[in-house]
Parts: structure tokens; sequence; C-alpha cells
């Protein structure tokens, strides 16, 4: 007996992240669409960064979701959308496109705590906001010129809130992480999971599959 009356609704990831991709699909949740939008991502005057962060989640859903809207083929879509910003105290790090902006992230990171904000925000079908806040604790080790320097080469850092990629080479500058993983590679499963969840959408749909 088919357990669903009416097939599952689409999801859309307002995203182009390759990373948000993997960690859905890690979770067996593939997204019919990616609709990534193109927003100012520039800190408000005096913007605090989870502020930052909340704002960015749900200007992207927003965006997506007009996009959507305008295809017949995501009919009822759910739209998914994140931001993650990397901040030490107040100061918000950019996510550098050129070497010395790294650079600069990676010399204020080293040998001190951070805190990585992620923003969830879930669009329900009916236009329903959802949003969570996730926050984690991460202490770097005090980084060598050689460590900084091979790090940069790798380019590994582009686009990256902070500079760095945790998943990737970064993961060995990492000396203490209070919180959620996922959250710091940008998208927190659990929350995320569960904002699915508590809006009835059909989040184990393929767990039974061999993954």
């Amino acid at each position: 007996m088919n357990r669903h009356k009416h097939p599952p609704a689409p999801l859309v990831l307002a995203s182009g992240s390759p990373r948000r991709l993997q960690l859905l699909e890690q979770i067996g949740i593939s997204p019919d669409r990616l609709l990534p939008p193109s927003i100012d991502e520039t800190p408000q005057r005096k913007e605090l960064p989870r502020s930052m962060a909340r704002r960015l989640a749900r200007t992207k859903a927003e965006v997506a979701m007009r996009a959507a809207r305008r295809d017949p083929a995501l009919d009822g879509a759910y739209v998914l959308a994140a931001d993650t910003v990397v901040a030490v105290g107040r100061r918000i790090l950019p996510k550098p496109e050129v070497t010395d902006e790294a650079a600069a992230c990676l010399r204020l990171l080293s040998g001190r705590a951070h805190r990585v904000y992620t923003a969830v925000c879930l669009m329900t079908p009916k236009g329903v906001a959802r949003q969570k806040l996730i926050e984690t604790r991460v202490r770097f080790k005090r980084l060598s010129r050689e460590e900084m320097d091979t790090y940069l080469a790798s380019g590994e850092w582009q686009g990256k809130a902070g500079g760095y990629a945790i998943q990737g080479r970064a993961g060995a500058f990492v000396v203490k992480l209070v919180g959620s993983y996922t959250n710091v590679v940008g998208l927190p499963l659990f929350e995320t999971m569960s904002l699915l969840a508590g809006e009835h959408f059909a989040v184990y749909e393929n767990w039974m599959e061999p993954a």
C-alpha cells in the first residue's frame, strides 16, 4: 500500500553551495531544485553577527520562494535557505575572494576562539517562515607563517565565511569545537531536520533505500 495519497511536496534549496547540498543528501534529502538567489550580503551598519545571519537567510528564502512560485513544476514547494557568519566578538569576518582578505582572516583567527552562526530559514508552501539560529564556538591553534602561506596557496578559503573550510585542510587548525560541527560546514543537520519535520515535510522518505 502506498504510504502517500499525494506525491511529496517539492523542496527547493536556496543555495548554490556544494557543501549544503552534500549535507542534505547525507541525511537522505535531495532537493528538487537549486535556486541560489543573488543578494547583497554586505553587513548593515552596526549589525550584529546573529542578526545578519537571520536577515540574510530570510532574504534568501523569500527571493527563492518568489522564483519558485513562477515555476508550475514547483507548485506547493518548501524553500530552505541558510546563511553562515563567522565572527570574532562583534566583528563579522568576510567571505574573502582575494588572498589579502583571507590572510587577514587567518591572522585574526590564529590562536583564539571565534563563533560561527548559521541561520536556517524554511518557507512553507503557505509562505510561513520558520527560522532557527545555531551558534558554534571554535578555537584555532596558533598558526605558523608556513601554515598560513600553504593554506592560502590551496585556494580552499575562497568564498568561505571567515576564510576557511573546516571540512577541508583547515580542520587541522581546530583545537576545540563546542556545538554543531555541521553548523560550521554550513548547514546544521539536527536543526534543519527538525524544521522540516515540524512542518510535515517527508524527511524520512528515502531512509529505507541503501545509502
